[in-house]
């Protein structure tokens, strides 16, 4: 499907005028546009950019708890919830650059639920000194991604059902509500534009087919030089399998049945089985992807096309091509076979799970009622050992 766009398209690697000295640009993702490729690359370049005038305020590669709290979301399932001190540092941070061009990446920023929140990250990052990125990739790109890490924070419902409740059901706001926040790109861009106006937007349309094409755009708009930004492999980041997905989905739905403890999911899951499994298991080409069914495909590419043309309409500057938005990608010729986890994949995670209770303690619990195995069900068994689990890591 192709979309006509009023406004001339520009490839996102051409010679960009840098944007004016001084600028503090904000780039706001959303979710799954290349978001966590740029931000290591902006870490990694933090002194080389520095000696070129334009600093990297923050400590570490994403300031996620800053712009959870200013947004008032909640941190991931398990987590500590963010606090209004973590966006004060951040404020502080990037005041401390004077008039020095700076840069701030935070994919959460597109959480942001109304425009008083924009308004204040705006004003408390520099007013109209603030330039604000947003970077895009087709629907059909970003669901996969998106259904996979929503699973990685507790989700239990299956790729077709999530695809179903976002494309079919509405209002369309369950299970994840904040997914149409963050991918209705066209109402994304419009809320910010409402802020800053749109000489103070751009947007960028990123093309999987140049890897290094986002990495150049950001060099030419801070006036940096060629080729200083370099993707940092980060094994962690990685999107599971079809076959590990499900696993965790599974697990997902026992977890929740015995009603555990959220912080031994946070422990256990997430930053021991998932985040060593990620990382000492790299897929195999035999391995199972998650595949988006055609009638999903078609649907996604409508929204992008309707997206896309609202977006050329809006004034703010668009670089790359749009057209993107819309493709729908050609059904595969094969039919995959049915997904398997290989054993040591299965070992790794179990063994993560087990490393991550061994090293780490978890913050306080509400108590659990003493009761002898003979008066416990097994449902409430699970929870009083999820517990004494919890108690044993307070006590490292």
């Amino acid at each position: 499907m192709e979309t006509d766009c009023t406004r001339d398209e520009v490839p996102a690697n051409s010679a960009l005028p840098p944007l004016a000295a001084g600028t503090r640009l904000l780039h706001i993702g959303p979710h799954k546009t290349g978001t966590t490729s740029i931000q290591g690359a902006l870490f990694a370049a933090k002194e080389a950019m520095a000696a070129h005038g334009v600093d990297f305020p923050a400590t570490s590669r994403h300031p996620m708890s800053a712009a959870l709290a200013v947004c008032a979301r909640p941190g991931m399932l398990g987590d500590s919830k963010p606090t209004e001190r973590h966006w004060e540092t951040l404020v502080e941070q990037v005041a401390a650059t004077g008039r020095r061009t700076c840069v701030i990446s935070s994919e959460f920023f597109a959480d942001a639920p109304d425009d008083e929140t924009v308004e204040r990250i705006v004003q408390e990052l520099g007013g109209d000194r603030v330039h604000v990125l947003v970077t895009l990739r087709p629907l059909v790109r970003i669901m996969p991604s998106q259904w996979q890490q929503y699973v990685q924070n507790g989700l239990r419902v299956g790729y077709e059902g999530w695809l179903r409740h976002m494309l079919k059901k509405a209002p369309y706001e369950k299970p994840t509500p904040s997914f149409w926040r963050r991918h209705r790109h066209d109402r994304l861009v419009e809320r910010w534009m409402r802020v800053v106006g749109a000489d103070r937007v751009t947007v960028v349309v990123v093309d999987d087919r140049d890897r290094g094409g986002l990495m150049r755009t950001f060099e030419a708009l801070l006036g940096l030089p060629g080729n200083l930004l370099q993707e940092v492999p980060d094994t962690a980041n990685r999107s599971l399998t079809l076959a590990e997905t499900e696993m965790l989905r599974n697990l997902n739905k026992e977890f929740r049945g015995n009603e555990l403890p959220e912080e031994l999911y946070s422990q256990l899951i997430r930053y021991g089985a998932v985040m060593h499994m990620k990382s000492a298991c790299a897929p195999g080409p035999d391995d199972v992807k998650i595949r988006t069914p055609q009638w999903a495909a078609e649907a996604a590419a409508e929204i992008g096309a309707e997206m896309a043309l609202r977006i050329g309409a809006m004034g703010v500057r668009v670089l790359g091509d749009p057209g993107i938005l819309s493709a729908v990608p050609k059904p595969p010729t094969r039919t995959d076979a049915e997904p398997r986890m290989a054993p040591e994949v299965a070992a790794q995670a179990l063994y993560g799970a087990l490393a991550a209770a061994a090293a780490a303690p978890v913050r306080n619990t509400a108590p659990v009622q003493a009761r002898t195995v003979h008066q416990t069900s097994s449902k409430e068994l699970v929870k009083v050992l999820g517990h004494r689990c919890l108690k044993r890591l307070r006590r490292r």
